[in-house]
């Protein structure tokens, strides 16, 4: 446990630099980057996170109170039952499905904000991941136009580095990625 909370240093390094990225454009572009406190359009795409990631969210998900973690975790295994039926039989259609994040609350915030992904942070700002640009629908940002974008690419392999870093019995487990729902549900086996 003592060098996950090292490696959790590291993430929190590399969350603090997405986070300043995605302030520098939302004040360069405020009428474009329209998230804020109540829009959980996010809390609805369905992404993976890597296994420091996941690890990061438990670690926060388990100081909750037993109620909030419960109600996640009921939340959390019909997000993974959807995941997984949609993974197996219609896993082209994975990035366009609609599956609620277990971490979102009823009142719409999330339950472990500190500890959200890579993917949550940087959602409502124009990105760049295998050459392909996202934005959030809801953004003001226009099709068409030239806008800057975050490119994920080396926030993705710096998590890959982290995950793969963390010394397990399962030396492949640090190449996988996992819904947040396996993450809250304990399905990912971290030794």
């Amino acid at each position: 446990m003592q060098k996950d909370i090292l490696v959790f240093k590291d993430l929190e390094n590399l969350f603090d630099l997405a986070d300043r990225a995605v302030a520098d454009v939302q004040k360069r572009y405020s009428k474009e980057v329209r998230c804020k406190k109540g829009c959980n359009d996010c809390c609805y795409a369905v992404f993976d996170i890597s296994l420091i990631e996941a690890l990061y969210i438990r670690h926060h998900f388990d100081s909750l109170g037993r109620k909030q973690r419960r109600a996640a975790l009921n939340i959390a295994k019909k997000a993974l039952k959807s995941w997984n039926n949609l993974a197996t039989t219609q896993a082209d259609l994975l990035s366009f499905a609609r599956i609620r994040c277990p971490l979102l609350t009823d009142s719409g915030e999330c339950a472990c904000y500190k500890a959200r992904p890579i993917n949550c942070r940087t959602y409502g700002i124009p990105t760049v991941i295998d050459n392909k640009s996202h934005v959030c629908g809801l953004s003001g940002f226009e099709q068409g136009k030239t806008y800057p974008a975050l490119n994920l690419e080396p926030l993705q392999r710096r998590l890959y580095e982290l995950s793969v870093k963390l010394e397990n019995k399962d030396k492949d487990l640090g190449k996988g990625r996992w819904p947040v729902a396996a993450a809250l549900l304990g399905t990912i086996v971290y030794v």
